[in-house]
């Protein structure tokens, strides 16, 4: 049986860097042979590559889609260090000193780029051909996120496994089974997008 991943949702970001630096020394599934990474304007494709030679190189493999945002990112102030403005010989009168107006330092900042690995499965992990290998890789790239959320459900050998891993960390997950509300049920309910005493 083939495995195949289902109801695949991404709210992952990673420092660009970090990615490239995650891909160079990855370990990949058997399956795959190597990755290749290309970037159009903002945004990131990352391929697969088929360890299995009977894949035809015309067949379109698994890939990741990711794009590339700008960030500001501060740098921290130790926790002992005052912040910009605090005056310590102030007493404790907390009114602004007229006489001595001075402009506020902000903190160190620069610009960092990011990788979003954001959306459903179609948005993130896209064609059928080593899906679930490359489905593989994208959990390992959560387990390297500090930020950010990534849900899926699974079907690997006739078994349905759900995987959840939450700002680098794999939670605990289970798979719930709902019934879809009945097309007859919508009859008697207010169609409240279409009424007349709603203005």
């Amino acid at each position: 049986m083939t495995s195949r991943v289902y109801r695949l949702h991404s709210t992952l970001e990673l420092p660009l860097e970090d990615t490239y630096d995650f891909f160079e020394d990855a370990d990949l599934p058997p399956e795959i042979a190597d990755v290749e990474i290309t970037r159009r304007n903002n945004t990131l494709i990352i391929s697969a590559v088929a360890e299995d030679e009977s894949i035809s190189k015309y067949t379109p493999t698994a890939q990741l889609k990711a794009s590339v945002t700008e960030n500001r990112v501060y740098e921290e102030l130790p926790e002992d260090e005052e912040p910009p403005g605090f005056n310590g010989m102030n007493g404790g009168g907390g009114g602004p000193q007229w006489g001595q107006l001075e402009e506020e330092e902000k903190p160190d900042s620069e610009l960092v780029e990011y990788a979003c690995f954001k959306g459903d499965r179609e948005t993130v992990l896209q064609n059928t051909a080593l899906q679930y290998p490359m489905f593989q890789v994208l959990c390992d790239v959560a387990r390297n996120a500090e930020k950010g959320t990534l849900t899926a459900i699974a079907a690997v050998d006739d078994d349905l496994e759900a995987v959840r891993i939450v700002d680098g960390e794999d939670k605990p997950a289970q798979i719930n089974v709902v019934e879809e509300p009945r097309e007859d049920e919508d009859e008697d309910t207010v169609n409240w997008r279409d009424n007349e005493f709603i203005s």
